[in-house]
């Protein structure tokens, strides 16, 4: 006779995740004892890997969700491909490959040339880095903005967290395109602020943001030939494995860039972020299998305002500087509190329930 499953807890979800820190922070450690010889370096390299790690959990609360909304509606099939393969080339093809890829392409070299160029000169590679923060932060921004409006201009959503502006946006929904006009408006509004040739070179790359989306949409689309609007082309298989591995590069721009500030070095810059891209697979897990998005109905909302503010920060970052802190601090709050709201909300809910209950036995 078959036993019942006992129910898996919270921290089991995260097993995984703890074994890649241990190892993580081991070679990390191992990393700084070989490129100083001494124990304070060795330390310092430890400290740097464990803060990459935090900023990149505190960047990723809202991927987390946000990847657990799509994988609810995907085929078993292709879960487990995508938190399989997914991870694998959100590690290295995000971590590693790409700030390559970008350095390779700035400075007109080869992928091995800019692999040479990281060990031997991480200073260069960190200034090819940080010049590419225009163009990055123009595509990225731009991606992430089409995601979250997306969401909100939807005239089919019924549940709204901040009633009145996502009943507005609903109700907009039915104007065809124009969550694209207003990113269109945006962009123009922020080439017109940096000006010059930089002008120029961010409205290229906002566009091919844009444009890179409306292509997921489509090739979604046709690949899961069932579905026929951007939500939907999320479900099913391969098409949603494009998006969400997209939408992970498009989450992955800010903490790859902003990790230059703490150091220079490529392969402790990898073993940070890496860490902490488990911790958001284990958490994107937890959330589907604990079916917590249906439980707290807000906390979707919060994710999806989160990608909004993260999309406009990183517009703004091509004018200003802005910390990493603040933008993980500040998707964490939003989140924080549409989880505050989702329970206040259930409560309401039970008190009514019993309300109605004792009203039934009164009569």
């Amino acid at each position: 006779m078959n036993q019942p499953q006992t129910p898996k807890s919270s921290l089991s979800y995260f097993r995984w995740a703890f074994i890649v820190t241990a190892l993580g922070l081991v070679l990390g450690a191992v990393l700084g004892w070989q490129t100083t010889g001494t124990i304070g370096g060795m330390a310092t390299v430890f400290f740097i890997c464990t803060v990459l790690a935090v900023l990149e959990i505190s960047l990723s609360f809202d991927n987390a969700i946000v990847n657990a909304n799509k994988l609810k509606e995907m085929t078993p099939v292709w879960q487990k491909r995508f938190l399989t393969w997914g991870i694998v080339i959100a590690v290295f093809g995000m971590r590693i490959v790409f700030p390559l890829a970008i350095v390779a392409i700035a400075a007109q070299i080869g992928p091995w040339d800019a692999l040479v160029l990281a060990a031997r000169e991480p200073a260069e590679y960190a200034r090819i880095m940080n010049d590419a923060h225009l163009p990055i932060a123009a595509f990225g921004g731009t991606f992430l903005m089409m995601v979250g409006l997306n969401y909100f201009f939807n005239h089919e959503k019924q549940v709204h967290w901040i009633g009145g502006l996502e009943k507005m946006m609903a109700r907009s929904a039915t104007i065809k395109g124009i969550e694209i006009a207003f990113v269109l408006a945006l962009m123009l509004v922020f080439s017109w602020l940096i000006g010059g040739e930089e002008a120029t070179v961010f409205v290229h790359c906002a566009i091919y943001g844009l444009l890179t989306f409306l292509a997921v949409e489509v090739v979604g689309g046709l690949l899961d030939a069932s579905q026929q609007t951007m939500s939907a082309a999320a479900k099913g298989g391969l098409g949603a494995f494009i998006y969400l591995e997209v939408l992970d590069a498009s989450f992955s721009f800010d903490g790859v860039i902003g990790a230059f500030a703490l150091t220079q070095n490529l392969f402790v810059i990898a073993i940070g972020l890496g860490i902490g891209a488990m911790y958001v697979r284990s958490m994107t897990i937890m959330l589907v299998e604990k079916g917590t998005l249906a439980e707290y109905r807000y906390l979707e909302h919060g994710a999806f305002y989160a990608i909004l503010i993260l999309s406009v920060i990183m517009y703004v970052q091509t004018l200003v500087h802005i910390p990493e802190v603040i933008t993980g601090l500040g998707g964490a709050a939003l989140i924080g509190l549409s989880l505050w709201s989702s329970i206040r909300h259930n409560r309401r809910e039970r008190v009514e329930d019993h309300d109605a209950q004792r009203k039934e036995l009164q009569a």
